[in-house]
């Protein structure tokens, strides 16, 4: 047992199946079992700022609910050590489905590891003009090789204000259940090993996690809703 799902997403879960159920009951229920998710310790990864080079404005303010998907993209870069060697990840979610479209994985932070997993992303879902790719004020967005990829569609540069992860609370969030649910707790013989987990969970995260804010719908449940209703 991962223990992944908390009372909450049980509830989605059993709802989707036609049981007829609150909260409270599910609740006890999973107490009286001794059935608990995970809960995560708060650790951030800190990106070396550097000499700054260019700050965007924080464009996004907080509007984590865009009306519609590829409209605005996050991104960000957390670390963890497996066999005694830091791996990075990079992502790149929309933020109206949550759904992570692309990611890279290094062994270091670099310029061209951040700009792979957005140009991935740009490549295999084609935003249109007017693009929001969000991010904090780490070294690899000031560069202009990450500038440029926003600026080859028609997008637009925002960045979290300096010091507040809050600008930027669903990556974070994300972070938080992808460590909880997949790394914390559990042993990695090799950088191999951890790389297919990380592979298993995004494709898990997308296709089976429940999400309470879309009434019990995985992300891409709610990614594909969402455009077959502007095709039809």
């Amino acid at each position: 047992m991962k223990r992944r799902y908390g009372y909450r997403r049980v509830l989605c879960e059993l709802r989707n199946q036609g049981w007829q159920v609150g909260h409270k009951l599910v609740y006890k229920l999973m107490d009286h079992m001794g059935l608990k998710s995970k809960v995560r310790p708060r650790k951030k990864y800190n990106s070396y700022k550097g000499h700054i080079s260019r700050i965007a404005d924080n464009i996004l303010d907080r509007n984590f609910t865009p009306g519609e998907s590829n409209t605005v993209w996050v991104s960000d870069v957390t670390e963890f050590r497996v066999a005694g060697i830091k791996i990075y990840l990079s992502p790149v979610m929309d933020l109206h489905d949550r759904t992570i479209l692309a990611y890279e994985l290094a062994t270091s932070p670099t310029t061209k590891f951040t700009s792979s997993s957005l140009k991935n992303a740009i490549i295999w879902h084609q935003p249109a003009q007017g693009l929001i790719v969000h991010t904090d004020q780490g070294f690899q967005y000031q560069h202009s090789s990450w500038r440029r990829l926003i600026e080859s569609v028609g997008g637009i540069q925002s960045m979290s204000r300096k010091g507040n992860c809050y600008d930027n609370a669903v990556m974070e969030n994300f972070f938080g259940h992808l460590k909880t649910e997949m790394y914390h707790d559990e042993h990695f013989a090799s950088v191999e090993e951890f790389r297919q987990a990380v592979d298993d969970y995004i494709f898990w995260y997308n296709n089976d996690r429940l999400q309470q804010q879309f009434k019990g719908l995985t992300p891409m449940q709610y990614r594909n809703q969402a455009l077959e209703a502007l095709i039809t």
